[in-house]
């Protein structure tokens, strides 16, 4: 991809375009010095996404890759829908140009097949804008040949978006050879065996197709003309499709044209042959480049729309200066669709999970966070001013949680059943289609995703503000036909048990923006209720709009929706899974193990995912993962005081999210059991924190030597921290290392503290250590205790009238 910067060092591209740090400087690589495949990884180990050069991958074979399993999507590309008289921006054209996004998701190696442990991800959640993702990365030192990761494939496929790999051949200047070029079009007989693998690789993983960049100089017209063959070659071996950057020409040299050109035009129609499905033109282009680009295209029998003119986002996101009426020209058709390069800034460019969201939206919105108002002073006026959102929700059920795919524990059915921070696309649900389009005569409500509570996964959809006025909040544009069982299911939490004031609001296709309300009532409790809606009355009529709508007077409203859904009849279930098998663990420390497992999934019921959960011995159970595939890394499991095995279930959460019956399996253990931190990298919250740096997470990371911010820091009025062990653990001792162990002054040393635990969170805290005017710096607390949580409370932070509690590190032993 060129990039508008001079030139660079080989190792600071990497850095540039990838977000990379290598190891030492790069130098061009001879392709024999990648011949042998990786070695298979150790049997518990983490599974990545796959990469190679163009000779490693005649040798991979899915039956013998070990991480293959692990990167399978099982999630099909749905269709999708865009009722013209649903769009949200007057000013968006439907049917005319689409939006393809190259993002890195992570580095090209070491990349999770299946999300981490990490909270911190760019969970991209507007995906009702773009058409294609390409999964964007490769480099010199590690693999031209990245394939996307499963989570990325199954998020995109349920919200109807194709997901290409990259081929990424770089300058010679930062790495690049010819004859990895010469390499990747080799041919034998009449076959180019590392197409074949190219689409080999697409269907067993499940994704679309396969964005080629070719940037490296030295080829020639014959190699060129390879490499378009070898395209049209791999499009026929089945369901495999291609977009070519506008780099090389048909000469062989690279020479960016910025538009299509006589000298690149056969990379996308070449007489009768359709080579690629599109190209994404370098970002220099004009307005009479890309309007001779139209024209050219369709002398060639293609749409315009199936060029994409790039602009370059990486380093200015929502701040870039794009020429927009050379591509999206106000009132008249799109000249071709555009192409966008590293949206991802919104989150890369961010300093933390909010402001991150508020770029996103800046980004596809535009400045007013929502997607009919666009006005600005800006030249960024969002995306949503020039395309209309796109719905994948065109079957039943639909059921959505609000889930963005990341969390900071995760809750079942309302219960909390992991403390853990995560990220995992695979469990995102589909985003609202609106974000946010709010009406009323009066005071607009402000809705949310809210990580703080949830139904299912780790978010919910919160609705705050001043009430005064009826807010009609639109949500999902959909197409769902309503048979004489269909049901239309809220849950809700209100603050406190009384009148909701809230409608379920959904329309109909054949009057699309009316809306049709249905009362929620009134709550009688706290906790999480459901309100299952009968619509039968309906029944032959096809739902257009999802929505919510709120009447009454509240100063203060708050409300929380835990999920929406539409199913036919009661609840579906899907059969429990079978064959539950540890393909493989481990070891991390003396008590915890990583292991690899697997199962033969539901013989029968449509199944949206498994979950996996550790039994404990008080008969709770601890969530450890989910996947819609039938294999699932686990990246830590604990074990509990020195208990000989642990039993495990996988439960099927079928798509109306019943649950089946559990399939168990069992994990043993060494004999005996040996005193360890039972506290470190485990999940840990508390009262507040002094900066973004200074994370609860830094108290139990087993470390104080990473300078004044390796340890937690609050100055908040209350001064807590709790660790959730995991599972109720044999305690012995607590360990806690104040300001002075970490080098700081010994008179910011905590003064007064004390430690409590509990086995579950429906149980009373117990005070199991008070300690009153500590000056050491470290000081270490014998306890006989059985528990899960455990808590440290500050009432005097330091030997002053300072008032920042400042723990480097918070243990607890045990086995």
């Amino acid at each position: 991809m060129r990039r508008h910067v001079p030139l660079l060092t080989v190792a600071a591209l990497i850095v540039a375009l990838f977000g990379l740090a290598p190891l030492a400087p790069l130098t061009p690589l001879a392709p024999e010095a990648h011949a042998a495949a990786p070695a298979p990884a150790a049997a518990g180990d983490q599974p990545y996404a796959s990469y190679w050069h163009p000779n490693t991958i005649l040798n991979w074979n899915p039956a013998t890759d070990p991480d293959a399993r692990f990167n399978r999507s099982r999630v099909p590309l749905r269709p999708r829908v865009s009722d013209p008289a649903l769009k949200a921006n007057a000013n968006a054209r439907a049917g005319e140009g689409k939006i393809a996004s190259l993002v890195s998701f992570g580095p090209t190696s070491n990349n999770p097949s299946q999300g981490s442990t990490n909270p911190h991800y760019y969970a991209f959640g507007h995906w009702q804008y773009i058409d294609k993702l390409v999964f964007w990365g490769g480099s010199a030192s590690e693999g031209l040949i990245l394939a996307p990761n499963a989570t990325v494939i199954d998020a995109a496929h349920r919200n109807g978006v194709k997901v290409y790999g990259t081929v990424f051949f770089p300058p010679t200047a930062y790495g690049g050879q010819i004859q990895w070029v010469r390499d990747f079009a080799q041919k034998s007989g009449s076959t180019y065996p590392v197409a074949d693998k190219l689409a080999q690789v697409a269907q067993y993983y499940g994704f679309d197709g396969w964005f080629i960049n070719q940037e490296t100089a030295g080829g020639d017209a014959a190699l060129a003309t390879e490499l378009r063959n070898e395209m049209r070659y791999a499009r026929s071996l089945g369901p495999v499709e291609f977009m070519w950057y506008d780099a090389m020409t048909e000469s062989g040299a690279v020479s960016w044209q910025d538009s299509l050109t006589s000298a690149n035009d056969s990379f996308l129609q070449e007489g009768s042959q359709r080579t690629s499905d599109s190209m994404f033109l370098d970002f220099g282009w004009s307005a009479a480049g890309l309007n001779s680009s139209r024209t050219l295209a369709r002398n060639l029998g293609r749409s315009e729309y199936e060029l994409y003119s790039g602009i370059d986002t990486e380093a200015n996101g929502s701040n870039t200066s794009v020429p927009w009426a050379s591509v999206f020209p106000a009132g008249q058709p799109h000249v071709t669709s555009l192409g966008l390069y590293r949206p991802e800034w919104t989150f890369n460019s961010s300093s933390g999970r909010a402001d991150s969201h508020a770029r996103e939206s800046r980004y596809w919105v535009g400045a007013n966070g929502d997607p009919s108002n666009t006005t600005t002073t800006s030249a960024w006026k969002g995306l949503a001013h020039y395309v209309p959102e796109s719905s994948a929700i065109t079957a039943k059920p639909f059921v959505t949680s609000f889930g963005a795919g990341q969390g900071d524990f995760f809750h079942s059915r309302g219960v909390r059943v992991s403390s853990g921070g995560w990220n995992n696309l695979s469990l995102q649900d589909v985003p609202p289609t609106y974000r946010w389009l709010v009406t009323s005569t009066g005071s607009k409500l402000t809705p949310s995703i809210d990580f703080t509570d949830a139904y299912e996964g780790g978010s919910s959809l919160r609705l705050t503000g001043t009430l005064d006025a009826v807010n009609t909040v639109r949500l999902y544009q959909t197409k769902l036909p309503v048979a004489a069982d269909t049901k239309l299911s809220v849950v809700l939490k209100t603050p406190a048990a009384g009148p909701t004031r809230l409608k379920a609001a959904v329309s109909f296709t054949d009057a699309p923006t009316t809306f049709t309300t249905l009362d929620l009532g009134s709550t009688t409790s706290t906790g999480w209720e459901r309100r299952t809606l009968d619509l039968s009355a309906f029944a032959g009529r096809t739902i257009a709009q999802i929505g919510l709508e709120a009447a009454g007077s509240v100063p203060s409203y708050d409300i929380r929706v835990g999920q929406l859904a539409v199913h036919d009849g009661a609840v579906d279930t899907a059969a429990a899974p079978t064959g539950v098998t540890v393909l493989g663990t481990t070891d991390t420390s003396a008590t915890a193990k990583s292991l690899r497992l697997a199962w033969t999934p539901s013989a029968s019921g449509s199944v949206h995912h498994y979950e996996v959960y550790r039994r404990n011995a008080d008969s709770t159970r601890t969530f450890l993962g989910a996947t819609p595939n039938d294999a699932l890394y686990l990246p830590r499991l604990d074990r509990a005081g020195t208990e000989p095995s642990t039993t495990l279930d996988v439960e099927a959460v079928s798509t109306e999210y019943g649950r089946s019956p559990a399939a168990t399996t069992t994990v043993g253990w060494a004999p005996g059991g040996t005193e360890s931190n039972l506290a470190q990298g485990r999940p840990a919250t508390a009262s507040g924190q002094c900066n973004t740096s200074e994370t609860p997470a830094k108290a139990v990371n087993g470390t104080v030597s990473g300078g004044t911010t390796d340890k937690w820091c609050t100055t908040t009025a209350a001064k807590w921290l709790e660790v959730d062990l995991g599972a109720a653990r044999s305690l012995d001792r607590f360990t806690v290392k104040h300001a002075a162990a970490g080098g700081e002054d010994a008179a910011w040393n905590t003064r007064d503290f004390t430690l409590k635990v509990r086995g579950s969170t429906a149980d009373p805290w117990t005070t199991v250590t008070t300690v009153t005017g500590n000056t050491a710096a470290t000081t270490t607390h014998p306890v006989t205790a059985t528990a899960r949580y455990v808590r440290l409370e500050i009432t005097k932070p330091t030997q002053t009238t300072d008032p920042a509690a400042r723990i480097y590190e918070f243990e607890a032993w045990g086995s």
